[in-house]
């Protein structure tokens, strides 16, 4: 009888531990979502402090091109308010890579713009935060891949559907023309 006890308080004991590393796991795995999403904010943030320089800089030389300064401008503040998910922020910053990717594609047509000093470092600190952000988006999805992939599995999504994980959700490009590749001339 003491034999049988025994084991049944080892194999608890067992369980025990094994639920308890597998819900550290989960968290770990969580909290690394987490910190991913908000690498991508403090990215998005660069890239929208950068955006007024960039409109103030280009206004002088676009009179006529009042339209696309506005819509950048629009864009923008819309990216800034969104905060309801994932899918719903990807949406807004693809339309804000948008009005940027027309935004220079109308600075093409001026020869004096291209060469302005504050315009090219603009352009770069730009260049670089879209990079910056294209490495967070991709850490992140890395990271929720990794979280969701260890709720799926077994045993560990035994322990993540009692304890309430749900998966999250990729950071995707939805708009077909965002998946094209950008054709820059100089």
């Amino acid at each position: 009888m003491t034999l049988i006890l025994i084991m049944f308080l080892v194999l608890l004991a067992v369980l025990a531990l094994t639920f308890i590393g597998i819900y550290n796991a989960l968290v770990k795995l969580r909290n690394r979502v987490k910190n991913a999403w908000s690498q991508i904010d403090v990215q998005l943030k660069r890239r929208y402090d950068l955006i007024p320089n960039l409109v103030e800089t280009v206004k002088g030389y676009l009179k006529h091109e009042r339209e696309v300064l506005e819509n950048v401008t629009k864009a923008r503040a819309q990216a800034i308010e969104v905060n309801k998910g994932v899918a719903e922020q990807a949406k807004a910053e693809n339309f804000l890579t948008q009005t940027l990717r027309s935004l220079f594609a109308v600075t093409e047509n001026y020869p004096d713009l291209k060469a302005n000093q504050n315009m090219l470092a603009l352009q770069e600190e730009l260049t670089s935060t879209e990079n910056k952000i294209s490495f967070a988006r991709q850490h992140y999805n890395d990271s929720v891949m990794g979280f969701n992939t260890k709720i799926e599995m077994f045993p560990s999504n035994i322990v993540a559907s009692a304890l309430n994980f749900k998966q999250q959700e990729f950071f995707e490009v939805e708009n077909a023309e965002e998946k094209k590749p950008v054709n820059v001339k100089f």
